[in-house]
């Protein structure tokens, strides 16, 4: 029996370090996935949000509502985007997220203050995702003590009180006991399906080629567009057996209220589940073995699941964060299921949600059929 040598040990330190300089795609996975976590939960990642979109609705043109909204302006917290003109306007504000929050100051606010009977202060709050919005409100109520008990001065002084010179009520829409698994459950049908549509797909023809199937498939008179929609149909039933599976679970297990129509929620997951396919195959075109798909999978996945707002607020990200998230199909898609279960949406109001995925769709397929046309010649 030989005995043991560094010399041959070296050697065979050696040959890995070539081959591992020969396989550039896994070498560029390996530091290119530790810089990418290092940058999203270093710069992107952030559990406190500010600068979240508010609407006001002021009935009270008088100096202390003025200077309350002068306050919630200068605040880090708050950016006041639009005025209400109705409650109409404020509910559909709420609903289509373009707002995160709506004031509302009452015509009776100042005359209320001077009297001493703390004028009620609605905040009116889109739920959905509990984590945006609890800091915010905590940061609202210490601004108005703040900024007004300033203002109270000399005979006013006594309208300083213990409790704060104003009354709060928060109405939080869509979810107003707070419950996480209200926002998560449904957010995680977009990432399953991310997860499973990316992986399972960019196996599948890298999979053929290292088993000596592709030849086959090469010596037949399929077209690229055949072969790539023939392999996306058996999984487009998988993808439909987990949305159904997570729905169920969501109602039965979770409690989650399914305001909006079931129907519109797997119309949409049809142009969710082809897009990702659609990527999962442009990976296997792209990879020369299995490893290397797995590895452009998660690539993929990582910044998935971290920009779309799923695990953390997304208007709590720095802007490059969110441009970056906006380019992902999963942050539209979480906002449409969210969007339908929670808040009852229809086709209307989900449409600015829509055109990215089929933009995306579009994309994806055509350097799908590209690369693979490529890999025919």
């Amino acid at each position: 029996m030989r005995r043991f040598t560094f010399h041959r040990l070296w050697a065979i330190v050696l040959k890995e370090f070539i081959q591992m300089k020969r396989d550039r795609v896994t070498f560029a996975m390996m530091v290119g996935i530790p810089l990418m976590q290092l940058m999203l939960f270093g710069f992107a990642i952030n559990s406190d949000p500010k600068h979240l979109p508010t609407a006001i609705r002021a009935a009270d043109q008088g100096p202390f509502a003025r200077t309350l909204v002068a306050a919630l302006r200068h605040s880090d917290y708050f950016s006041l985007v639009r005025e209400a003109a109705s409650e109409a306007e404020a509910d559909q504000l709420l609903k289509l997220g373009e707002v995160q929050f709506v004031i509302n100051i009452p015509e009776d606010f100042s005359r209320k203050l001077l009297r001493g009977e703390r004028p009620v202060l609605l905040i009116e709050a889109d739920a959905s995702d509990p984590a945006a919005t609890g800091p915010a409100v905590a940061a609202v109520r210490a601004i108005a003590d703040t900024v007004l008990n300033r203002d109270l001065t000399g005979p006013l002084t006594r309208l300083r009180a213990k409790a704060g010179p104003i009354d709060f009520r928060l109405h939080a829409h869509y979810n107003p006991e707070n419950i996480t698994q209200y926002n998560i459950v449904p957010g995680l049908m977009g990432v399953v399906l991310t997860m499973t549509m990316v992986i399972i797909t960019a196996l599948a023809i890298t999979r053929e080629r290292e088993r000596g199937t592709m030849e086959n498939l090469l010596a037949t008179p399929v077209r690229p567009f055949e072969v790539m929609v023939g392999k996306i149909l058996p999984y487009i039933a998988v993808g439909y057996i987990q949305v159904t599976l997570i729905l169920v679970a969501a109602r039965f297990a979770f409690g989650v209220p399914m305001v909006g129509s079931l129907a519109l929620v797997y119309a949409v997951s049809l142009l969710f589940i082809a897009a990702n396919l659609a990527v999962g195959i442009t990976f296997s075109t792209l990879s020369k073995n299995q490893l290397q798909a797995v590895q452009m999978a998660f690539f993929f996945f990582l910044p998935s699941i971290l920009l779309s707002g799923f695990m953390f607020p997304f208007r709590g990200m720095p802007e490059w964060a969110q441009w970056v998230g906006t380019c992902l199909p999963n942050t539209h898609f979480l906002r449409i299921v969210r969007g339908i279960l929670l808040k009852g949406n229809g086709l209307a109001e989900i449409a600015p949600e829509l055109w990215p995925l089929l933009l995306f769709l579009a994309i994806a397929m055509t350097i799908g059929v590209t690369r693979y046309r490529q890999t025919l010649d």
